[in-house]
């Protein structure tokens, strides 16, 4: 069964009401959501579902369900169970979610000072990376590092726009990264906007202002093959 997926429209949102509509092997279903299903690179939100009786199961992880839109919570080993039908609360360890939130849009930020084709990323609460199909020779630690905290010092507001398949098959550029495709299937296709800076097709969460990333610092670089060649980065 679809989930409601609260955090698209609103990644601040800490905490829902829901109803668990499914028991699996994996986890529980719930009819909506503000926790984050691994993808894109962005590691699965944690966190807890409370039952007004005081029944708490820790979430260890969150991942994508069978079908469109459905999310799975992960419950800790030793967790107390839960049935089909019981309202709970869910609630992300916000701490979490908002330190890979800035994370996630220092990436965007970043793929723009690297103008190459990028074959691979990932996204922690403390560090993220991306791999470019770029020579190694033109990657500068303290260039990317410069021009990465000039962007993220201009403040700028980010923006979420939709487009449809059609649309972004007409636009090819937009879609930089080569290892991950956006999500299609519901016809339309989420995109992030930093005004001036950066647009392209992208379902996680993100922060407001790019001001709110505070600054980073570029953590290393290395080669990891041919057409891999790595920047992490994180808060400085």
């Amino acid at each position: 069964m679809p989930t409601e997926l609260l955090f698209r429209d609103d990644a601040y949102l800490k905490s829902c009401t829901a109803r668990v509509t499914a028991v699996t092997e994996r986890g529980y279903e719930l009819d909506r959501t503000v926790f984050y299903p691994m993808g894109g690179g962005q590691t699965g939100d944690t966190g807890w579902l409370r039952r007004g009786d005081g029944v708490t199961v820790r979430i260890a992880d969150t991942r994508k369900g069978e079908g469109l839109d459905s999310v799975v919570h992960v419950p800790e080993a030793d967790a107390p169970p839960l049935s089909v039908g019981d309202e709970v609360g869910a609630e992300i360890d916000w701490d979490r979610r908002y330190a890979m939130m800035r994370i996630h849009t220092c990436l965007h930020v970043l793929s723009c000072v690297v103008v190459a084709p990028v074959t691979g990323g990932n996204i922690a609460p403390d560090k993220g990376r991306l791999d470019f199909d770029i020579d190694m020779g033109l990657l500068d630690a303290e260039k990317i590092e410069r021009e990465v905290n000039a962007l993220i010092e201009r403040g700028v507001d980010t923006e979420t726009v939709w487009i449809s398949d059609a649309e972004l098959d007409a636009k090819p550029e937009l879609v930089k990264t080569m290892s991950v495709q956006p999500p299609r299937g519901a016809g339309r296709v989420r995109l992030l906007k930093i005004p001036g800076i950066d647009l392209q097709p992208c379902g996680g969460t993100h922060v407001r202002n790019i001001g709110e990333i505070g600054r980073v610092k570029v953590l290393k670089i290395r080669s990891e093959g041919k057409k891999n060649k790595r920047v992490e980065i994180g808060f400085a």
